[in-house]
């Protein structure tokens, strides 16, 4: 009985199947049919392109600390549909979720809902129910389109790190996709940003003086004196974001101590970003890096200091699996470095780079690549003869399948 309940494949159609169609109307229209779930709570809402779902975690955390009624709506999950809707500290049971999704399902039909329209409008549905007070909402893709937009109170904003990726929804350009994800903007509402590309703080500073909304630039917070839950260096700037949200709602009149920020931050926890797991009791340090600027961003890391998350100094291995999608040569040259070695393989259920195509657009680092026919023959193989830890990432649906 929990292998049905916990399957939702009779509810969500895949997503390869209906691909990128954004818009608010349709989901506007069904949530309407529902009963305007999304008008009985509060929420917050962060976009970008990397850092979203830390920030997210960080203020969920602070609120349940502070003892407010909350919940969290995240996207992609890794192992189970389940993990993108929490209910205050905890994941929706998955019989919970099945509930809400088949009461949305004959709208959703009603109003030709995509599978994330339809999650997401069981997720308001599920909030409503549990009478929450406030939750965090992560934008999917983009902004100005994205399903989570509909809710009508985002007063608080928070811009995580805005770079080139889905460039074929969102424009070839960090103007063009800046434009998009700033259309999260409302009157009235307080936004808050760490430090971004010029081009990107351009058309954030130009948005929000257009709409009437606040804009805040926050410096990366000391490490030192704010201890984080969650690791890297790169984590000081998304928790100065989520500090100056918490700090919007401060003002906003919800009972938010520092002391209580502070406890929140310190248990935060978001799986698969700079995380040091063992599979088979092989030691590994995964890492979605699933687009050029996390990728940077993942290197930049365990250059600095490789010995925080378990890494020897020198040459590195991976295991590599990323989308066809995907800027794949510009990924793989921001990874590897002259020494490393990478095995490149498949994305379970997804068209991938290959080693193959890999090597033909970067023949410089065509004498570091392996093939594998899949992760676990890959992990096996690169821990031959290794000492240290190893290296996975390139894409979240591969560390959900090898979570699972």
């Amino acid at each position: 009985m929990a292998e049905a309940i916990d399957n939702f494949e009779d509810l969500i159609e895949p997503f390869q199947r209906r691909g990128v169609d954004l818009g608010l109307e349709r989901l506007r229209q069904a949530l309407a049919d529902l009963g305007h779930p999304e008008r009985r709570f509060a929420a917050v809402q962060v976009a970008g392109t990397n850092g979203k779902g830390s920030i997210c975690t960080l203020v969920h955390e602070a609120l349940l600390v502070a003892g407010i009624r909350s919940g969290l709506y995240t996207s992609p999950h890794l192992r189970s549909w389940t993990e993108r809707i929490r209910i205050g500290a905890a994941p929706i049971p998955a019989a919970a979720l099945r509930q809400q999704l088949e009461r949305a399902l004959p709208v959703a039909r009603r109003h030709d809902l995509t599978p994330f329209e339809l999650v997401t409008a069981a997720a308001f549905l599920a909030f409503a129910e549990a009478e929450l007070e406030l939750v965090v909402l992560e934008v999917g893709l983009g902004g100005r389109l994205d399903a989570t937009t509909c809710h009508p109170g985002r007063e608080v904003v928070g811009f995580a790190s805005i770079g080139r990726d889905h460039a074929e929804v969102l424009g070839s350009d960090l103007t063009a996709i800046a434009t998009e994800k700033a259309g999260v903007l409302q009157a009235g509402a307080v936004a808050v940003s760490a430090s971004q590309a010029p081009e990107v703080e351009a058309v954030l500073s130009a948005a929000a003086k257009r709409c009437g909304a606040r804009l805040e630039w926050r410096q990366p917070l000391d490490l030192q004196a704010w201890p984080l839950g969650l690791p890297g260096a790169m984590q000081a700037a998304n928790g100065a974001v989520a500090l100056g949200m918490l700090e919007a709602l401060r003002q906003r009149g919800w009972p938010l101590e520092e002391s209580a920020i502070r406890r929140g931050f310190a248990n935060a926890r978001w799986p698969g970003r700079l995380q040091q797991v063992q599979w088979h009791g092989l030691p590994l340090l995964i890492d979605g890096a699933h687009n050029l600027p996390a990728a940077v961003a993942l290197r930049r890391e365990i250059d600095q200091a490789p010995e925080q998350h378990g890494l020897a100094a020198g040459p590195q291995r991976w295991v590599l699996g990323m989308l066809a999608h995907k800027d794949g040569a510009d990924i793989l040259r921001a990874l590897l470095h002259p020494q490393d070695q990478a095995w490149i393989v498949p994305v379970a259920g997804h068209a991938s780079w290959s080693r193959e195509q890999l090597a033909e657009a970067c023949p410089e680092l065509a004498g570091q690549l392996r093939g594998a026919d899949g992760l676990a023959a890959a992990l096996a193989t690169a821990a031959l003869d290794w000492p240290a830890r190893l290296l996975v990432a390139g894409s979240l649906y591969q560390l959900g399948e090898l979570l699972a």
